[in-house]
């Protein structure tokens, strides 16, 4: 089932419902939210990926990161292949970086803006027909050092309180950082947030253009976000992206 989301950065989450929706057939942002995938349990989904993610995926120690790397990138490309009309296998994707290298930002040529996260049991993805996106999503947890993370997160105008304040400048910095680009390789620092949305950008890092932001909280214990560049979408659409991945499966 859909969920939807008006309201920006200093709502208090999403409510109400939409009993349909696609990614290309109205002016809002689609985001889908499932739980992690075990390879072995998952072949079908494994095949729709290409050599590049396969690689990544068998370089993983661990099966929890393994899990949630395939569910994310499986639910990406079921996503946007049914957003651009194509198979989810045949999709390509340019991965350049700014160094030349393909361990870039993944952008889908001629398709919508898209971003992917993942944390704990749960695994989301983005879509924005408008243009480039950010989604971050993060566990909530107890830090051993509270203050010394915040003091990396947090402008000299900001603070936070506890773990929950800090998560939620967290996921609203790095979904910023998504959509542009950067990623972590820009100071979270250099951007100051207000009650609606960014209040100050400072650096190379800084958009020229205007930046939109949300709150969402796709299940108990997380906190997620979502940032954009240029016009603001009408609302934001949730949805259940397990049953993406289990009709791959099944």
């Amino acid at each position: 089932m859909w969920r939807t989301c008006s309201r920006p950065a200093a709502g208090d989450g999403c409510a109400g419902t939409c009993d349909h929706g696609g990614v290309g057939d109205d002016i809002g942002t689609s985001v889908w939210w499932a739980a992690p995938v075990m390879p072995d349990a998952a072949p079908g989904l494994v095949s729709l990926l290409d050599p590049h993610e396969r690689a990544r995926l068998d370089r993983f120690r661990m099966a929890a990161d393994r899990a949630r790397y395939l569910a994310a990138h499986a639910l990406t490309r079921l996503v946007l292949a049914d957003a651009v009309g194509r198979s989810a296998a045949e999709l390509e994707f340019d991965r350049t970086c700014q160094c030349g290298q393909q361990h870039g930002k993944p952008v889908l040529l001629g398709g919508p803006g898209f971003s992917l996260t993942h944390a704990g049991d749960l695994v989301g993805v983005a879509v924005h027909p408008r243009g480039p996106v950010g989604l971050d999503v993060e566990e909530v947890r107890d830090l051993a050092d509270l203050a010394s993370m915040a003091a990396h997160v947090c402008s000299p105008g900001e603070s936070v309180l506890d773990v929950s304040s800090f998560f939620a400048v967290w996921t609203r910095k790095e979904a910023l950082l998504k959509a542009t680009g950067a990623g972590l390789s820009s100071p979270m620092a250099a951007i100051t947030l207000g009650p609606s949305g960014v209040r100050e950008w400072t650096g190379d890092g800084a958009p020229s253009e205007p930046v939109w932001l949300r709150d969402l909280r796709p299940a108990d214990g997380y906190l997620a976000a979502l940032a954009g560049l240029g016009g603001e979408p009408s609302h934001v659409r949730e949805a259940d992206g397990n049953d993406v991945l289990h009709a791959e499966v099944a």
